[in-house]
């Protein structure tokens, strides 16, 4: 089926999927677009579906339809921009992860709330640059209502694979579930190598509880948008920390992944359900609005203007003095 290329109403809700989230199973698309930013064309093409009462929610594959990109060739910054230019306001990103915590089993799923970077510096991880100095706050890497409102409204949907057991599998988020009493973190990597015994077990002394290599700079760059952002990861494997038992590989990531993705659709299903009357209604989505006008370092007469007109694609009235 042919889908229109053009879409005229704003989108408040996106959808990043990322390993064995290619599309939504539960939506009818009405349009595929294809948008170009100051920082090239995003991972893969935008459809646009409708809820059945009528509210637009936007889909991006992040490594592409095909999965042909690298996590640190990602084209983060054209991702965020055009899902910007529709009118987001809140990005609800899905990720494949590895567990380094014995009670955040395969085939559970994690909504952490903080967030430690160990890339490597390559990764484009801010639209400012030279000639435009701009700072974010990014205490709070995500966003903790949107949790608590997926965390209570969305654990019943997890099922066992053949459907029996309705208590198969946990939703974990920071003060819901047990052992889930302290922050949980994420480790962002740089990939796409899985992460040495040494590694992993050092990751677990930092405090991580899980691991994964596609939350950063995502996550930045969706702050410095004033985009309310929330990972949703899908734990697939123990990493490498457990000395009884094979390091991670990509047969076991992709086997708990296809096992678990009957679930990955309900829980984007419930979610979508749940928050539309939020964003509507404006309750969620707009904590974070006119939070980077004044963060700007460089006066007004420093501002280099090739810099600036790149921004005004995210920010058109800020910034025109």
């Amino acid at each position: 089926m042919s889908l229109p290329h053009t879409f005229n109403e704003e989108i408040p809700l996106a959808i990043i999927g990322g390993t064995g989230l290619y599309k939504l199973d539960s939506l009818e698309p009405v349009a595929k677009l294809t948008i170009s930013t100051p920082w090239g064309h995003p991972s893969s093409p935008i459809t646009v579906s409708r809820t059945h009462t009528g509210m637009p929610v936007a889909f991006l594959a992040r490594h592409g339809q095909a999965h042909d990109l690298l996590p640190s060739d990602v084209p983060n910054r054209a991702n965020i921009a055009a899902l910007k230019s529709l009118g987001v306001k809140v990005i609800i990103a899905f990720s494949a992860v590895g567990s380094l915590q014995e009670h955040i089993h395969p085939r559970d799923f994690v909504l952490p709330n903080q967030v430690i970077d160990r890339t490597k510096g390559i990764r484009a991880s801010t639209f400012f640059e030279q000639g435009f100095v701009a700072h974010a706050g990014f205490g709070d890497p995500f966003d903790n209502k949107i949790a608590s409102i997926l965390a209570k409204h969305c654990a019943d949907v997890l099922i066992s694979e053949d459907g029996t057991d309705t208590k198969a599998h946990c939703l974990h988020a920071k003060g819901i579930t047990e052992g889930d009493d302290d922050d949980i973190t994420l480790i962002c990597m740089e990939g796409p190598a899985f992460s040495t015994r040494a590694e992993s077990k050092m990751y677990r002394s930092f405090g991580g509880s899980v691991i994964n290599m596609s939350c950063l700079p995502e996550a930045k760059l969706a702050r410095e948008a004033e985009i309310s952002y929330q990972m949703v990861c899908m734990s697939t494997d123990y990493d490498a920390w457990r000395e009884d038992a094979e390091p991670v590989t990509v047969e076991t990531v992709v086997g708990n992944l296809r096992a678990n993705s009957q679930n990955a659709h309900r829980f984007a299903e419930r979610m979508i359900e749940v928050l539309e009357p939020l964003i509507l209604s404006g309750e969620v989505g707009n904590d974070l609005t006119g939070s980077m006008q004044y963060a700007v370092s460089t006066g007004p007469h420093g501002r280099d203007p090739k810099v600036l007109d790149k921004l005004h694609f995210l920010f058109p009235h800020y910034w025109n003095e």
